[in-house]
């Protein structure tokens, strides 16, 4: 068995610390800028012996994205930790201090003591794509704070004409850059065989509009492209989780939310309006809602539902069929149709 080296990096905005054990032997840290030289100067470090190395680091955003993409690229194994994850593991080590330093080498018991999943790099196009996605999110966030700003603005004569002035000049400065985005996004998708023929897929689902679409894709896009549709669920954050103890402790159900919010926010519009467009994904809701499910767990379990039948169309290359996801009548979809 070739002989590897493990390596636990803690990320942060401006540094980089490396702890590294070599044959055994912990040797001492490292610390490095996070940019450009620095992380070549990482890669050096970690490819001194010649020896395979294991390095582990958290999923910290855009701080250690270029890190990862440079160490992938230049041979290192790399995996991307859940920082929950890291966390537990050092509650479960006694580890009760924190500072970068123990962060360092709690990365490194855990990359040499938890089974090893190696990061793909995902392909430069869906790095735009992602970068465009997540813009695009905080803008419709802030879009939103303004709307309600100018809506509390309007239902007083006490705020002054500058201020209700000013926040409709940000409202529309806003309503541009989005539109300006979204079909940035769009023409990424459609010079890219792959982006395209999964987003035409996702727009064939009634309540999956363009903006829903350009989200979904763009997170799906940069998930383990290897996992079957319940890990891609509680991916999702979307699993149930359960908490009963003995015979006294008996807590409802609820989604474990341990995976990517933004995933879950991309599934939440399009569930709101299949549930009034999609007679399936309706019908699955009534049933629900009819043997005693809470409004919202009916909902989420139609957000579950409908990542099922994303995760078919682009497994089977077939467009949306709300009957294989919740059969109905013949005359129970054509009075909801109707309805519509």
């Amino acid at each position: 068995m070739d002989k590897h080296d493990c390596s636990g990096i803690e990320v942060s905005a401006k540094e980089l610390i490396v702890a590294v054990e070599r044959e055994g032997r912990t040797v001492p840290l490292e610390c490095f800028a996070n940019d450009a030289q620095g992380h070549q100067a990482v890669l050096r470090f970690l490819r001194r012996t010649g020896h395979t190395v294991h390095a582990c680091m958290e999923s910290t955003g855009v701080y250690g994205l270029d890190l990862a993409l440079v160490l992938a690229r230049g041979g290192i194994e790399v995996m991307v930790a859940n920082p929950r994850a890291a966390r537990h593991f050092a509650t479960a080590m006694m580890q009760r201090s924190k500072n970068d330093r123990l962060d360092a080498r709690v990365l490194l018991d855990f990359v040499k003591r938890m089974p090893f999943q190696a990061w793909t790099p995902p392909r430069p196009v869906v790095l735009q794509l992602h970068a465009l996605s997540r813009r695009l999110e905080a803008l419709k966030d802030t879009q939103a704070a303004e709307q309600s700003r100018l809506h509390a603005a309007l239902s007083t004569l006490t705020t002054p004409a500058a201020v209700r002035r000013d926040l409709e000049r940000s409202l529309r400065s806003l309503h541009r850059a989005i539109a300006r985005l979204t079909v940035e996004a769009v023409r990424i998708i459609r010079q890219d065989s792959d982006l395209k023929w999964r987003f035409d897929l996702l727009l064939s689902a009634k309540g999956i509009g363009e903006t829903s679409a350009i989200a979904l894709l763009a997170e799906l896009a940069v998930a383990p492209q290897d996992l079957d549709v319940r890990q891609l669920v509680a991916y999702a954050g979307l699993d149930p989780r359960q908490h009963s103890s003995g015979s006294s402790v008996h807590k409802k159900p609820r989604i474990s939310k341990h995976g990517n919010l933004h995933l879950r926010r991309a599934l939440y519009m399009p569930a709101l309006v299949a549930l009034r467009r999609e007679p399936h994904l309706r019908g699955f809701y009534e049933h629900l809602r009819a043997r005693g499910k809470a409004k919202m767990v009916a909902l989420v379990a139609v957000m579950r539902k409908l990542l099922h039948a994303i995760f078919g169309m682009f497994k089977h290359h077939t467009a949306f069929d709300g009957n294989k996801l919740f059969p109905l009548p013949v005359a129970e979809i054509s009075t909801t149709e109707a309805a519509a």
